[in-house]
């Protein structure tokens, strides 16, 4: 069996002790786009034994540029990424135990679908399922790797409960929707997708290995287009920090959830934010031009994007049309107003 992984055993960090830790090993994988589906395949050929691949939304043709698990029958048959994926690990590696959630992220679940895990790899889109990836991780004790990329600019950072600092330690607050670009928004291409996406990896290895001092201990900031690198040495825990110093865990709560509410009789759902906040709609709007056909006025802004229809009010709540699925209303007001 450790044939298959000889020169992986042959690299002094792993060794073969190393290799028999990686074929015990739990890692789930939250979020099946980009980062997540380099992040399954890189694992599966590492020997990961068990993974489990957490993922709401379906397979479409926009995603095969960046999304290297997936082809162009996925797209046609718009499988459930999470299920595309598992299928596609089978045939890359026949031992590894994977298993497919296809399911939207929330306060009722998360911490179902970390238990037993050895690590959490972020490949989220969001920093709402960010949080609540915090939160749980930070309760329960399972490390995780936070990993973020859009147009040519990537972020990761390794969480190691009450030993680094938390997301929240860093992040005190999301930034408010609509206020950062997303990939569908400003783009994204390939190669920071492969750096960002290594790095967590690389980091997974060294956690389910027990290589503690060969982690970064760091915020990494990348732009593979503008040719910057930047590492932020990180300090201890906040003992200030409302999840990991004061053990507040927030986004588990019913009531701290985006609320999302079907229409009835309009095929449609409206998405609120958790927070109070106010769009910039002018602004937004020459962010999704490229996206869809795109119409403004002084109170809303209405994105026509396929078949979903998105009107955007000022303080960040969106009717979205063309479904009554709240799972996949969220994943839209994700992907085009960012949290």
């Amino acid at each position: 069996m450790l044939e298959r992984y000889s020169r992986q055993i042959l690299f002094d960090g792993i060794g073969e002790a190393g290799q028999r830790r990686l074929l015990d090993a739990r890692a789930v994988i939250i979020g099946c786009g980009a980062l997540g589906t380099a992040q399954a395949e890189a694992l599966a050929r590492a020997g990961v034994r068990h993974l489990r691949i957490v993922d709401r939304d379906f397979v479409e043709a926009s995603n095969l540029q960046r999304q290297t698990m997936f082809t162009e029958s996925d797209a046609m048959e718009r499988l459930p990424k999470a299920v595309a994926c598992v299928n596609h690990l089978a045939l890359i590696n026949s031992e590894v135990e994977a298993e497919a959630e296809v399911a939207d992220v929330n306060h009722s679940n998360i911490e179902r679908i970390i238990e037993g895990c050895d690590v959490c790899l972020d490949g989220t889109d969001n920093f709402s399922t960010r949080y609540l990836i915090n939160d749980a991780c930070v309760k329960h004790q399972i490390n995780w790797i936070y990993g973020a990329a859009v147009g040519s600019y990537g972020v990761t950072m390794t969480v190691r409960p009450h030993t680094s600092p938390c997301l929240r330690c860093i992040f005190e607050e999301a930034p408010p929707a609509a206020s950062a670009p997303t990939c569908d928004t400003a783009g994204v291409i390939m190669p920071i997708i492969s750096v960002v996406a290594a790095v967590q990896v690389t980091e997974a290895l060294k956690l389910l290995t027990g290589q503690l001092e060969k982690l970064h201990g760091s915020l990494m900031q990348f732009d593979v287009w503008n040719n910057e690198w930047r590492r932020i040495k990180l300090d201890a825990p906040s003992p200030e920090c409302k999840t990991c110093g004061l053990g507040i865990f927030e986004t588990l709560e019913a009531e701290a959830v985006d609320f999302a509410t079907a229409l009835c009789g309009r095929d449609a759902v409206q998405v609120s934010p958790s927070r109070a906040t106010r769009v910039d709609l002018p602004l937004l709007a020459e962010r999704l031009r490229a996206s869809g056909e795109v119409q403004l006025n002084a109170y809303l802004l209405r994105l026509r994007a396929g078949r979903y229809e998105l009107t955007i009010f000022q303080d960040a709540r969106a009717i979205i049309r063309g479904t009554d699925d709240v799972p996949t209303a969220r994943s839209l007001y994700a992907k085009y107003v960012g949290n």
